[in-house]
């Protein structure tokens, strides 16, 4: 370690610094049904999940391994490079969190590295095949596959709850759905908190800490667990209230089948070596839950802003990162200067955040679904009634226009 400098310290504190906002970021992803459902309070359920990801973060290296050994040419990368990578994707989990966008933690750090190893090193730094094979095509594929899974998974279980008692089958499903909660923080922890794990990995190695194609060393595994387990325990409550009200609404027969789904595939790409966003997974499955109850509802103008951050996520954190990245090549000040707009902007937005506080006490408060361009346009087209209509159905007339009065007849 004796090649541990200044700014490979900078860098691994603003990794956990993600890696913290990563977790309050994504607790949604794990605990937004299972609160929505009233199957846990949001206190222990937020607890629950913290201790969860933490457990997750010591059951595996494949994703890490990914990031630090597979994404980009670890021999040309300088932990200036990694550190510009981190405010990109930073910046982005705390706009997305201010406005309550459950969007990928995991891909606004894969932008970063890449918008500002391209930066620095040029496009060719960046391995095309793993982006393609292990972050956009299962970013693509996994809300579709999380989200008919859990579509197919609602409908069978309410055919096979059709002859249960009413009670006893929503307790049941409460129960089964804790657990499903769980098994997603446990998967959230084998999945993101590993993409810490790799980072830092990768900036040790370019800092000549760590020697070349190296596994991650202990005090980083445990390191970031306990960061993403805290920044769990603390709470996305604007994004917990998006996902678990603001999407649509889950009974708990649903909110069993979208954790079930979540978790399955989270765990499965965990094991592969994918770096999967858990964010796309959950978001599809709960999706799919809400088309799968007879007479559910997608709030689609929310899956609209949903989708649209999705799409926004690499390019935009890629592009801070790449600007970072051209700001720290002028040298000491330069980084210095990246650091203080780093921590100026995250006071600002959470600032911002306080004008409108969203905690346990308010996240399940229930929010109106703004009207779409088609309802709007229909009230302003249709003409008002003529008469008012009263509760029993009795129309109220207009009065006869005032006539000229009747003459008397004289006596």
């Amino acid at each position: 370690m004796e090649n541990f400098s200044l700014i490979l310290a900078i860098v691994v504190v603003t990794a956990l610094a993600f890696d913290f906002t990563n977790g309050f970021h994504d607790t949604a992803n794990a605990m937004a049904t299972t609160i929505s459902t009233g199957a846990l309070k949001p206190k222990v359920a937020v607890a629950m999940s913290a201790v969860l990801n933490l457990v997750g973060a010591f059951l595996s290296v494949e994703v890490a391994n990914t990031i630090s050994k597979g994404l980009v040419d670890e021999t040309g990368i300088r932990p200036e490079v990694i550190f510009a990578a981190l405010v990109g994707a930073i910046l982005w989990n705390l706009v997305t969190w201010l406005v309550g966008l459950p969007s990928s933690s995991s891909h606004a750090l894969m932008g970063g590295l890449i918008g500002a190893t391209i930066a620095s090193a040029g496009v060719g730094a960046v391995h095309g095949d793993v982006l393609v094979t292990k972050v956009l095509l299962p970013a693509l594929a996994a809300p579709i596959v999380a989200g008919v899974a859990a579509l197919l998974a609602t409908r069978l279980t309410y055919t096979l709850g059709k002859k249960a008692d009413g009670e006893a089958a929503k307790k049941g499903y409460r129960a089964g759905q804790i657990a499903s909660a769980g098994l997603v923080s446990l998967a959230h922890g084998t999945n993101d908190a590993q993409k810490t794990m790799g980072i830092i990995t990768l900036a040790l190695i370019a800092g000549g800490a760590l020697a070349p194609a190296s596994d991650p060393p202990t005090w980083v595994i445990l390191s970031a667990g306990l960061a993403i387990a805290l920044g769990t325990y603390l709470g996305g409550w604007r994004i917990i209230r998006t996902m678990g009200k603001g999407l649509t609404d889950l009974q708990p027969q649903q909110g069993f089948a979208a954790q079930t789904s979540a978790a399955t595939v989270i765990l499965a790409s965990s094991h592969l070596g994918f770096s999967l966003s858990t964010t796309h997974s959950v978001s599809g499955s709960v999706m799919g839950a809400g088309l799968g109850r007879k007479g559910g509802v997608v709030r689609w103008s929310t899956a609209t802003r949903m989708f649209v951050a999705w799409a926004l996520t690499l390019p935009a954190a890629a592009l801070v990162a790449a600007l970072a990245e051209y700001v720290t090549g002028l040298g000491t000040w330069g980084t210095a200067a990246v650091a203080v707009f780093l921590i100026a902007s995250s006071f600002a937005i959470w600032r911002i955040s306080r004008r409108e506080v969203v905690d346990h006490t308010n996240v399940t408060a229930d929010e109106d679904e703004p009207a779409g361009v088609v309802t709007t346009a229909i009230a302003v087209v249709t003409p008002p009634p003529t008469g008012t209509v009263t509760d029993d159905l009795s129309v109220t007339l207009p009065a006869p226009a005032p006539g000229p009065e009747p003459t008397r007849a004289a006596v």
